[in-house]
């Protein structure tokens, strides 16, 4: 069995026996509707707590993918009520765009227009497009104008690229960090990963020639400006200018921007865009083997002489389809065992055995964070969700090649 059939087999397994049924038991909030806002590390309901747009969408995302890629209907009704929570709870009636956070009851608790929370609600509904077709007209239609504000308030027309965030009516914001733990900085890597993302999927089911050209600028965006040329890691933050203001490199979304940029210019179908973007991201990739522990796991990130030896779970589901990824493009062994490994690692040390999903985070030693959730604001089923349908996608297309 080569690695991609061993890998598809247990990423089956993972998905419709642990991810999937998690969130369609534990996370449907039953009162409110839609899904619940916080579920702590020892899988206990936190009552009353926001809901947040990125984690609706994310979920929203998942589902529909599963949909799709399993050809199943088993999970449409999650798909849709985390479609119908978005639109009626998190869409603003007055001033378009979603969002932050509402309360269970959907009364607004953070209004503000965070780009990233935009990006990932046209990724969401793409995707939704995606699996239902032609029934999904309306969603088409929501996706396809949250593409024109991002496009009609955010972008920068000096120095390209996307502003962080807006106040509710998409007027200035003084502080536009996307958590506690971020630079306040007016440019993000994340921020402008995530719109790539968001657009490459939208481009999938509504092929326009606008679309396009900013879908290619990001890419170029990227590799003239986040892509640090000496390094080969992607810078952070930024000034508005493209000026780094941040010395940190992120290996999660190092290995996540070296397929999510490989599958942006696939779909434009450019050939010399296509093989500039194969040379970045396999030197990403083959930096993020550097990031790799002993043990497979994927250490979080390094700033300067200090390296964070924690483990989350994102990087970790992200790593085995960047490797897998680099692996298809080359055929280099390393790459196929660095996937192998990672996986690996997850399957012993990431996943809850005993309460479900994965664990937020771990140590170096393998000890979970009992104190960081398994569903919040930034705990969701995307990235591991994700990393199963992506190596299922991948297996089915190398036998029907």
């Amino acid at each position: 069995m080569d690695t991609l059939d061993a890998l598809a087999d247990g990423a089956r397994t993972e998905l419709t026996d642990h991810i999937l049924p998690y969130w369609a038991n534990r996370a449907v909030d039953v009162e409110h509707g839609g899904f619940v806002g916080r579920i702590d590390g020892y899988d206990r309901l936190v009552r009353g707590a926001p809901k947040g747009s990125v984690l609706n969408a994310r979920i929203l995302w998942t589902f529909a993918s599963a949909c799709r890629v399993l050809d199943t209907d088993r999970w449409c009704d999650e798909a849709d009520r985390a479609y119908e929570a978005l639109r009626d709870a998190f869409r603003d009636p007055v001033h378009g765009g979603v969002y932050w956070s509402v309360a269970p009851d959907g009364t607004p608790v953070d209004p503000k227009k965070q780009v990233y929370a935009q990006a990932f609600t046209v990724y969401a509904l793409a995707e939704h497009v995606r699996q239902q077709g032609d029934d999904a007209a309306e969603a088409l239609a929501w996706a396809e104008s949250l593409y024109r504000r991002i496009e009609e308030h955010a972008v920068d027309s000096v120095h390209g690229g996307y502003i962080e965030a807006f106040a509710r009516d998409w007027t200035p914001l003084a502080d536009v960090r996307l958590s506690e733990k971020d630079a306040d900085a007016p440019k993000s890597m994340n921020t402008h990963l995530h719109v790539l993302e968001a657009y490459t999927t939208l481009y999938r089911v509504w092929p326009d020639a606008g679309l396009a050209a900013r879908l290619r600028a990001l890419i170029e965006l990227f590799l003239d400006r986040v892509i640090d040329a000496e390094t080969g890691h992607l810078g952070c933050f930024f000034g508005m200018d493209w000026a780094p203001v941040s010395t940190v490199v992120s290996y999660g979304h190092d290995i996540e921007a070296s397929w999510l940029l490989d599958e942006a210019a696939a779909v434009l179908g450019d050939p010399s865009l296509t093989d500039r973007v194969r040379e970045a991201s396999l030197r990403i990739a083959r930096l993020t083997l550097d990031a790799l522990d002993a043990d497979g796991g994927v250490f979080n990130e390094r700033d300067g002489g200090h390296l964070d030896t924690d483990k989350h779970w994102w990087p970790q589901a992200e790593a085995v389809v960047g490797f897998l990824n680099a692996f298809e493009r080359t055929g280099d062994a390393a790459f196929a065992e660095a996937a192998t490994q990672t996986w690996r690692f997850i399957q012993s040390t990431v996943v809850d055995r005993e309460g479900g999903e994965w664990f937020f985070r771990v140590a170096r030693d393998g000890t979970p964070y009992r104190e960081e959730d398994k569903v919040g604001p930034w705990k969701c089923p995307y990235h591991n969700a994700r990393a199963c349908l992506e190596i299922l996608e991948r297996a089915d297309a190398s036998v029907t090649a």
